[in-house]
């Protein structure tokens, strides 16, 4: 990887994560648990889009959002979640350094995508309770193509390139007290200048975190502003629902996402931060398919003509 190539002050070639338990009963318990997670999440989002797509009802912007976000959710569960239940009986687990660089990037551009994509999610609920009657007008196929390659292709030239592009030395420090690369603790490894890091994880942050959060609240303030002009109580309470399970989605990923990477930092690792991303990285992804199946009855009617589909056959 050229833009991951080190200065001749950097001897680093891998590191030891040191985020493990060494007792074996403790290393099965979060083996076990963790599995569980993952399964749950590859069944629940594999679901999700495969429901999605063979049910021509649920052809609607919202649920193709619904199902770019279950594959998102697959994605960047599986950039870290399967090395680390293969490697969480060692004691002390190393990775090479192109490879921890790997994964802490792949996962930071996979979390900005989400960041992204559930405020896009935001606006396709104003537009469909503002303006219904334009509303397959404004949210056309082509638009909604658009709105997801856009923060794909957003989140890369915010999160990887940075990356790829400005130096780092560790000088010989190499041990994460982590699970996996994540990069906050990584970069509590650095040793060299990280006065020019340190503003552009800021200004990542803002751009990732609250900029898109601030604009999804402001969608909502929308969002109730008009509901409250409908008249009728059933289309209010059905407006609402729409919006429930996309709005508990977004409060649990940015809750902890925001306390996370926008609290003071410094350069002693804490154990409470392995727990906080365990539960973004690794709850939030297997909480949102159950979150929106079961609240939504076009999901969860277009699931059980599925299953009932197959049994038939």
């Amino acid at each position: 990887m050229d833009g991951l190539q080190r200065t001749n002050y950097s001897e680093v070639t891998e590191f030891i994560l040191v985020g493990f338990s060494q007792k074996p009963r403790v290393q099965a318990a979060f083996f076990t648990g963790l599995l569980c997670l993952y399964l749950v999440t590859l069944l629940g989002n594999s679901l999700i889009v495969i429901v999605i797509q063979r049910d021509a009802q649920l052809h609607t912007p919202m649920y193709f959002f619904l199902s770019n976000l279950s594959f998102l959710d697959i994605c960047y569960s599986t950039s870290w979640e399967p090395y680390v239940l293969t490697r969480c009986f060692e004691d002390f687990p190393t990775i090479s350094y192109n490879s921890c660089y790997v994964q802490m990037t792949t996962s930071l551009f996979l979390g900005m995508t989400e960041c992204l994509l559930l405020a896009v999610m935001a606006y396709d609920r104003f537009i469909a309770i503002s303006n219904p009657l334009r509303y397959t007008v404004i949210m056309s196929n082509q638009v909604c193509l658009q709105m997801v390659v856009g923060t794909w292709v957003s989140a890369f030239f915010i999160s990887v390139i940075p990356i790829v592009t400005i130096p780092t030395q560790y000088c010989g420090h190499n041990i994460i007290n982590h699970f996996t690369c994540e990069i906050q603790a990584l970069f509590k490894l650095v040793c060299s200048d990280t006065s020019m890091s340190l503003v552009l994880g800021m200004i990542i942050s803002t751009f990732t975190l609250p900029l898109p959060f601030t604009f999804i609240l402001i969608s909502y303030i929308r969002i109730v502003a008009a509901v409250l002009r409908i008249h009728s109580m059933e289309a209010r309470l059905k407006a609402f629902s729409t919006c429930g399970s996309h709005l508990t989605v977004v409060v649990i990923f940015y809750g902890t996402a925001i306390y996370m990477y926008l609290k003071p930092q410094t350069k002693e690792a804490q154990d409470q931060d392995k727990v906080i991303s365990i539960f973004y990285g690794a709850v939030t992804p297997m909480l949102n398919p159950l979150i929106y199946t079961l609240r939504n009855k076009d999901v969860k009617g277009a699931l059980r003509k599925l299953i009932g589909g197959k049994e038939k056959s």
